[in-house]
């Protein structure tokens, strides 16, 4: 096979840190070809670096792409021969149709006027390339996640793509959904398509995966060859983190005090549509020192629970009894959930945690400005004191506390989102995929943090698409199917079959 592509000794600098240090990368014509490193590697860097979002001028090195050196000044220059990059936060029109975002900057026109027709003939062939089935005419709002990432690969397909560069493209999808969407890449590998795919879900990697690039600390440390030699995730581990990883999940020593929180029969009815139910009767508690986790589909209604417990963040006509240390406690509102003694983690931490644009010393301290102001005026003193202090004790990488957050790695984004929440000194702390889209040694520093905040007496409440992670760090698991929860499990009696079993069958009788 030959070189399709070839990147030879690329450095990328940005002020304060070089992202990528004489990067080598060789893609071969056909093939799938991964690249993994922990958060802050350089592989979203490199491939921008590869599409023209960094052009060319702002790095050292050669891109060679079939057989040519070549020097992108935008996007379009590389889209224009082939090479399509899918980001991991997908650029897609919510209110706009399937259609009109497959062609959106690429539509079919003639003297300047859209050729609807034709437009809709393309996007039905294009969709059902990769397995929609939709009209459309349907508004990207009204498909889900896993839609939507074939939604950009059709919109890929239409620009005739080559060498397709997927960036995380099933962090945010469940199980079936990502296998769909590998099964579809093992679909055009067949056809011929090259294919760059980014990801920390290594198991995907192992299964697809022709050839693995391992990056890390902005250098090419090898590239394995899945067909000389079966390659284990430990093999893949110790090449991204430079030291064997025996166990993903840090030991702690569990002890459980008395009930700390607890909601009862607690119901919350659609934002938009007054009488249809999200969440149907639910009951939760967690103790002092106990990690609780929640089991779930996507759609199962946990982030809406989660959100609707957190000062009634999603939904109406909310009901149900809230009770702290024994009290009834009023969660009225985020104001009022916070001064209780809770806090919540988004999922969603670039739109929903962060203010990306802002310093990470602003990020740490926003949910509690009273802890470093006084009379409503901010010390900056007191600001560069805290957020000094949880940059070192959480371990963010980050060259000062006054790097704009937009600059962190996943990994260092979610330190950033804890820290700010753990300087409201929360009694309960709910976490909502708190691993997504983050590498195998951040998730460990994590899961370490989280067995801190249980050793200091607090209750954690994990919710998670990954089973194997909530079996690995919780205490009690609530298992939640269409806004109920149907079953719950000491984690150690615990597995994902049994988990499964609970989702697929018919409502158990706990509530």
């Amino acid at each position: 096979m030959t070189a399709i592509l070839e990147m030879r000794n690329i450095t990328k600098t940005f002020p304060g840190v070089k992202a990528l240090s004489d990067v080598n990368l060789a893609v071969e014509e056909g093939e799938i070809h991964a690249i993994v490193g922990e958060n802050g590697a350089g592989k979203s860097t490199l491939m921008k670096v590869l599409s023209g979002v960094h052009p060319a001028g702002t790095y050292q090195g050669d891109i060679v792409y079939k057989g040519d050196v070549r020097k992108f000044a935008t996007i379009r220059d590389s889209e224009h021969l082939g090479i399509i990059i899918i980001h991991q936060e997908l650029a897609l029109a919510p209110q706009l149709s399937i259609a009109e975002n497959i062609f959106l900057g690429n539509e079919t026109a003639s003297g300047g006027i859209i050729d609807w027709g034709a437009c809709f003939r393309r996007a039905r062939e294009l969709m059902a390339k990769v397995g929609l089935r939709e009209s459309p005419n349907t508004l990207i709002t009204n498909i889900g996640v896993g839609k939507q990432q074939l939604v950009e690969i059709a919109k890929a397909l239409a620009k005739d793509v080559k060498l397709l560069i997927l960036d995380e493209p099933t962090a945010s999808l469940n199980e079936a959904d990502s296998a769909a969407l590998l099964n579809l890449l093992l679909g055009f590998k067949a056809q011929g398509m090259t294919s760059i795919l980014i990801s920390h879900k290594l198991n995907e990697i192992a299964k697809v995966a022709d050839k693995i690039t391992i990056i890390r600390d902005g250098s090419t440390v090898e590239t394995l060859d899945c067909h000389k030699e079966p390659i284990s995730e430990g093999r893949i581990i110790r090449g991204m983190v430079g030291r064997e990883m025996t166990d993903r999940y840090p030991p702690r020593s569990v002890t459980i005090g008395e009930e700390l929180f607890r909601i009862e029969d607690w119901r919350v009815e659609h934002p938009q549509h007054a009488g249809r139910e999200v969440i149907k009767g639910v009951s939760l508690n967690v103790r002092r020192g106990e990690v609780v986790g929640i089991a779930g589909l996507m759609g199962a209604g946990r982030t809406e629970l989660a959100m609707s417990v957190f000062g009634r963040a999603y939904g109406r006509n909310i009901r149900g009894k809230a009770t702290l240390e024994g009290r009834v406690v009023d969660i009225g509102s985020i104001q009022k959930a916070v001064a209780a003694g809770l806090a919540y983690v988004t999922e969603d931490r670039k739109v929903l945690g962060l203010v990306l644009t802002e310093e990470v010393r602003t990020n740490i301290t926003l949910a509690n400005l009273q802890g470093v102001s006084e009379r409503g005026v901010i010390d900056d003193a007191r600001e560069v004191a805290v957020a000094s202090r949880y940059r070192q004790s959480l371990r963010i990488r980050t060259p000062s506390i006054y790097q704009r957050a937009i600059n962190l790695s996943g990994g260092n984004q979610q330190k950033v989102v804890l820290s700010k929440w753990l300087f409201t000194e929360p009694k309960v702390l709910m976490l909502d995929e708190p691993t997504r889209g983050i590498d195998v040694g951040a998730k460990y520093e994590i899961y370490g943090i989280i067995n801190e905040l249980a050793g200091q007496g607090k209750g954690v409440i994990v919710i998670s698409s990954e089973m194997p992670e909530l079996l690995g760090i919780c205490d009690r698991i609530y298992v939640m199917n269409e806004g109920r929860f149907v079953d719950e499990m000491p984690a150690k009696e615990a597995s994902q079959e049994k988990i499964m079993a609970s989702i697929m069958r018919q409502y158990g009788t706990k509530q």
